[in-house]
């Protein structure tokens, strides 16, 4: 069997349940601005774009518009409280960690591509002691370029010193197929995390409910690979 030497991971949705967290400190921003909290489950499918854009589907809830001005300070004022409390509830996916034990096993390595700022990805993942298991941490402001655009995660297969024709993408959400399509790499959809579009109906090539079932979908897609 040939295993992918890379597999890359979305963050929030896909190794973290960060929507506790995340949804805390929206709540905290909108609290300040006179406004009703977002419940956590409805909520849930917010996440994923980056900080503004949380803000911004947030405002739209509550049926509030606000001015460019007032958006970037409650994004300044999100990302300084969520960074204060970045692990307070959240916690990698149940299976994870055996998940990576046995595909490091099998000579995989592991990369993070996330919309997330880099330093906040690096801050959550050293509080769950999860950033050594990492060779590249990167996020929407590393390579200046979001997911979808393949650049991002062309160059976090780079720096974690990868090889695009053996990497896989696994994700929650539109973004991270997006991006897997783009850069012409196999994906696996999360059916756990955050998504406004079902990630079943985005026709990842791989679908799975729990984290125990990963290394069952990278070795599927390895075969598959070797075929071609």
């Amino acid at each position: 069997m040939t295993l992918p030497r890379t597999v890359v991971f979305d963050l929030d949705g896909t190794l973290v349940d960060t929507a506790p967290d995340l949804i805390a400190a929206l709540n905290f921003v909108l609290d300040r601005e006179g406004m009703p909290p977002v419940p956590l489950k409805s909520a849930r499918n917010m996440i994923g774009a980056g900080a503004r854009k949380l803000i911004e589907r947030g405002l739209e809830v509550e049926g509030r518009a606000m001015s460019v001005e007032d958006v970037n300070r409650l994004t300044k004022d999100f990302i300084d409280y969520y960074a204060a409390h970045i692990a307070d509830a959240s916690r990698p996916f149940e299976g994870l960690e055996a998940a990576l034990d046995e595909l490091a096993a099998q000579g995989c390595r592991f990369a993070v591509c996330t919309n997330k700022l880099e330093w906040l990805s690096k801050r959550l993942l050293d509080q769950l002691g999860l950033s050594g298991r990492f060779s590249a941490i990167c996020g929407a402001d590393t390579f200046g370029v979001s997911k979808p655009d393949p650049v991002i995660l062309q160059q976090t297969v780079a720096r974690a010193g990868g090889d695009l024709a053996t990497t896989i993408m696994v994700g929650d959400a539109g973004p991270d197929v997006g991006v897997a399509r783009r850069a012409g790499v196999p994906v696996i959809g999360v059916e756990f995390g955050y998504t406004d579009v079902p990630i079943a109906d985005l026709k990842p090539d791989r679908l799975i409910g729990h984290m125990r079932e990963l290394p069952a979908a990278v070795e599927s897609l390895s075969k598959v690979s070797s075929r071609t």
